[in-house]
């Protein structure tokens, strides 16, 4: 099985330039032109990504994560939101990869069966990394003023939050 899983790539790609070559395409050119375009959008999207992760790295080590948990502690209770997925609820609209990290903590330390350690994993699997998306797909699109879709964005994780913090209450408590 795992040889015909290694093969699954290899054969798509195949598959796909097959197809192409029948329906009289020029492959080489379809994907020199693709490579073209994925340039041009990296292009676009890198001045962005140059800020948003220095800017999440620089929020972790700064401490300003733990002083907002803090903060942010009572209303998180009042909510139902386990206090120890603060610093998941921060970081994941931006970074995933800080978003695993604080879920990774959050888990070792409560544990995977805890309703934190559980929490954790529906916020994260149901959450999007929201301002990455939209620095990426936007700079790609060529879209200047994002107008409502960042604060609906953030509206739309902030549900998602306290919809994964009630549920998995309803379920594991």
């Amino acid at each position: 099985m795992s040889s015909l899983l290694a093969l699954a790539a290899p054969i798509i790609i195949g598959g796909v330039c097959l197809y192409g070559l029948l329906k009289g395409v020029d492959v080489f050119a379809a994907l020199t032109r693709g490579a073209g375009d994925g340039l041009r959008v990296l292009r676009d999207i890198l001045p962005a990504l140059l800020i948003l992760f220095p800017a999440i790295y620089m929020l972790r080590a700064s401490g300003l994560l733990g002083a907002l948990a803090r903060l942010a502690q009572p209303l998180l209770t009042l909510l139902g939101i386990p206090e120890e997925t603060a610093p998941l609820i921060f970081l994941r609209p931006f970074t995933g990869s800080g978003a695993m990290a604080a879920a990774s903590d959050i888990i070792g330390h409560t544990g995977a069966d805890s309703l934190a350690g559980r929490t954790a994993a529906v916020m994260l699997g149901s959450s999007e990394t929201t301002f990455y998306v939209v620095s990426v797909y936007f700079g790609a699109a060529g879209v200047k003023k994002s107008r409502w879709a960042i604060p609906a964005a953030v509206c739309a994780d902030l549900a998602c939050f306290v919809s994964a913090a009630w549920i998995s209450r309803i379920l594991w408590q």
